[in-house]
């Protein structure tokens, strides 16, 4: 892994763009994320042998490409370990509970990734342009996601926030994709649809969002997600650069001979393969 860096910032960062140039093709992506992928795999490593407990939120305006950077780095993590939280709507009893307290439940233990696809900031987002939180719920959030997030950070979690940036005009692209191919109709609701008409509202959200809770302990991270896979790559990239450079020993493992010739599976009864 490459050198930690200090988290510590005065100001929201921002990655490198990369929505200006020419997209990223998917045989470029797929070779440097091969790399991404082997150093992905010795953080998880670092973090069994550890007991680290290392927590990722995912954020951003609808198609940012939020569902597509949690998969390229969870796919070749071991499941058990590395665990996806994308919640749905709250429960009547969810509702009346303190706002925080369906998120607590989700949090790592020793040596686990979480990566939160959305999370509690859908009050700050969603909740607030939509007209489901009231002003009042939104202000007592922004007040308190900063100790939330500084009693994790305090406790020993390793805490990365990531706010995935994406033009309107790029946005209306994917609608139109998802609207097209009914493999992807299922990421097209209607509130989708009615995010449209507000993306300045949600502008407004989201910097109000950023001014509350871009803090030393848990700083926010913008990155450009207007090429979808160089954006991947920057996120993976930026994460491994800031996650405590500690690189375990592979245990090393052997496969002696079987001593006999490989055995055929063998069925009893009306139970057969198909």
């Amino acid at each position: 892994m490459a050198k930690s860096k200090t988290r510590n910032s005065a100001k929201t960062r921002t990655s490198p763009k990369g929505g200006g140039g020419a997209k990223m093709g998917k045989g470029e992506y797929l070779e440097k994320l091969v790399a991404l992928d082997l150093e992905l795999n010795d953080v998880a490593r670092w973090l069994q042998s550890t007991g680290k407990r290392l927590l990722v939120l995912i954020e951003g305006r609808d198609t940012a490409g939020k569902g597509g950077v949690i998969s390229a780095i969870a796919d070749t993590l071991n499941p058990r370990q590395c665990r996806v939280v994308a919640l749905g709507k709250p429960s009547d009893r969810e509702s009346t509970q303190w706002y925080f307290q369906r998120y607590v439940p989700h949090l790592p233990a020793a040596g686990e990734i979480v990566l939160f696809d959305r999370c509690w900031y859908n009050r700050a987002g969603v909740e607030k342009v939509m007209g489901w939180a009231t002003d009042t719920q939104t202000e007592a959030f922004l007040g308190q996601a900063p100790v939330f997030e500084k009693l994790l950070v305090d406790d020993g979690i390793l805490l990365f926030k990531y706010w995935l940036t994406v033009d309107q005009a790029q946005q209306e692209q994917r609608f139109a994709e998802r609207l097209a191919e009914p493999l992807k109709r299922w990421k097209l609701s209607p509130i989708d649809l009615e995010a449209r008409s507000r993306y300045d509202d949600y502008t407004r959200a989201r910097q109000a969002m950023l001014d509350k809770t871009h803090t030393r302990a848990a700083p926010w991270t913008l990155v450009d997600f207007n090429d979808q896979r160089r954006g991947r790559l920057t996120l993976i990239r930026h994460l491994l650069d800031h996650v405590p450079e500690h690189k375990v020993p592979d245990v090393a493992l052997e496969l002696p001979p079987l001593g006999h010739d490989p055995l055929k599976e063998r069925y009893k009864g009306p139970c057969k393969p198909i």
